[in-house]
């Protein structure tokens, strides 16, 4: 098991008061206590090979050369510069207005300094969700002096564009992905932050010095009564109200790519894992492998972090612990699975260095967004009626996350090759279990579902109409008691 069992000794050693005499056996204790720690992340670590290599011997995996040769020849800008918040503007209007029928550009909120929080949606019928047709998003410049992101999906959104119609596999890409692009998460961070900046931290906050990357709510509801920064609240209902399937979150400081969970509920450095751990792998290292060297085997940054992930990806929560960060709301709160991406060891380079951070990063940029095609999807249809069921839910062998239909009944599940017992279930209908067989060679299912209408429906109304003044009570002194612990831990109390 890779999650250590030892966070108690560190809160009973926490407890005792210690004699001079007793240091020599508290440094003992210490050191086991490490010892132990490292040897877990060992293990850890060697799980996560194992699961790399079954999919390595299966050539799941591709590399950038696998990517290139699939896409082939297609245009790529040669110029690249730094954008202010204001030529960012001027450059992804203008991308709008020379394609009109492949972008929506569209703001979803603003910032604390009232900057419009810019997405381009690139796309046919860019506009609306078509039923069926999968969505995707990735987020740049959430740490505002972490700049490449912004600048590599801007030149994103660009090749995809003008290579529209003339590369078959970015034309297919395009017509059958909705993909979002937004290239800043922060814009007023960005605006304070400094050209050549290697790790500080001017500008990593947005206007208000929050970092944004603690500010959503955490798993343990600890956070549930903290006012949101604006862009927190902007990204939480755009991401709720799009049917998104595969996210990344893009970030400089080091070379990895980070996969949920980011917190834990023990102390210390340890593995955290979702139910979906083994596709989180898979989908890490499908961008790491793409990527000109990032999944290579050795210490990140030129040998400055050695006692960073060796692999090129990372569990979260085993690398540090992140409370309120986007990617485990992401996956705790939404059918989206997201991932965090370290792009650069430095922050913000200086605008001569992006040519070569594009070359190193393209493969694995197209690599990704292709990755939200390998699930199982379809729609969830009244047997009578035909219609499309929302929020009917997805359960893949009783395990890991539930996803929702959405307002078609059009739903996605990511997927790693297997066999399962899938079941669709709604409060109104039967549930429906079958059996579905993904492989390496067909990585996709397309399944339409039709469910019935359970036979006591009316009664079971009735039974909830009946039994309300019942409930309310209980549900009513639950309420008071979680309000109150909330507030306890808000006060430190608890």
């Amino acid at each position: 098991m890779c999650a250590s069992e030892n966070s108690g000794l560190y809160n009973m050693l926490a407890r005792i008061v210690f004699l001079p005499y007793m240091m020599p056996l508290f440094e003992l204790a210490l050191s086991f206590i490490v010892l132990i720690v490292h040897l877990t992340c060992v293990s850890c670590d060697r799980e996560t090979e194992d699961i790399i290599a079954t999919f390595e011997a299966a050539n799941f995996f591709h590399s950038a050369d696998d990517v290139k040769n699939r896409i082939g020849a297609f245009i790529e800008p040669k110029k690249f510069e730094h954008h202010n918040y204001n030529k960012l503007v001027f450059f992804i209007h203008n991308l709008a207005n020379e394609y009109p029928q492949l972008t929506h550009l569209y703001s979803i909120g603003k910032s604390t300094q009232q900057r419009d929080l810019y997405v381009i949606a690139i796309s046919l019928q860019p506009k609306i969700h078509l039923p069926g047709r999968p969505e995707f998003k990735y987020v740049g410049n959430m740490h505002g002096n972490e700049v490449t992101g912004r600048e590599l999906l801007l030149h994103l959104a660009e090749v995809l564009l003008i290579n529209y119609g003339k590369n078959d596999y970015i034309t297919r890409l395009v017509n059958t992905t909705r993909i979002h692009i937004m290239p800043t998460m922060n814009p007023d961070g960005y605006e304070r932050a400094i050209e050549g900046d290697i790790s500080g931290i001017i500008g990593r906050g947005n206007a208000n010095g929050i970092d944004l990357n603690r500010d959503f709510p955490h798993r343990s509801g600890r956070t549930l009564f903290k006012p949101l920064q604006p862009e927190t609240a902007a990204i939480m209902r755009w991401t709720k109200s799009i049917p998104f399937v595969l996210s990344a979150n893009l970030h400089d400081g080091s070379l990895l790519v980070n996969y949920p969970y980011d917190d834990g509920f023990t102390p210390g450095t340890q593995i955290s894992k979702t139910g979906d751990h083994e596709l989180f792998v898979r989908l890490a290292f499908s961008y790491a492998r793409a990527h000109s060297f990032m999944w290579k085997k050795g210490p990140r940054c030129l040998n400055d972090y050695g006692d960073e992930p060796k692999l090129g990806i990372t569990n979260g929560a085993q690398w540090y612990p992140v409370a309120g960060g986007m990617q485990d709301w992401n996956y705790a709160n939404t059918n989206c699975f997201e991932l965090t991406i370290e792009m650069n060891c430095q922050k913000f380079s200086f605008a001569k260095d992006l040519p070569k951070l594009w070359e190193d990063h393209k493969f694995a940029l197209f690599e990704l967004i292709s990755q939200v095609h390998n699930s199982l999807s379809g729609f969830i249809l009244d047997a009578e009626t035909g219609q499309g069921i929302e929020n009917a839910t997805i359960s893949i062998n009783e395990e890991g996350k539930l996803v929702k239909s959405y307002i078609y009944g059009d739903y996605w599940r990511l997927i790693n090759p297997g066999t399962y017992n899938v079941t669709y279930d709604h409060i109104l209908y039967e549930p429906l279990t079958i059996a579905i067989t993904i492989t390496n060679h067909s990585p996709n299912a397309f399944k339409n579902i039709m469910l019935r209408r359970r036979a006591n429906q009316h009664s079971f109304y009735r039974l909830h109409e009946t039994s309300a003044s019942t409930l309310c009570a209980p549900l009513f002194s639950t309420f008071i008691f979680h309000l109150l612990i909330s507030l306890l831990f808000r006060l430190n109390f608890l």
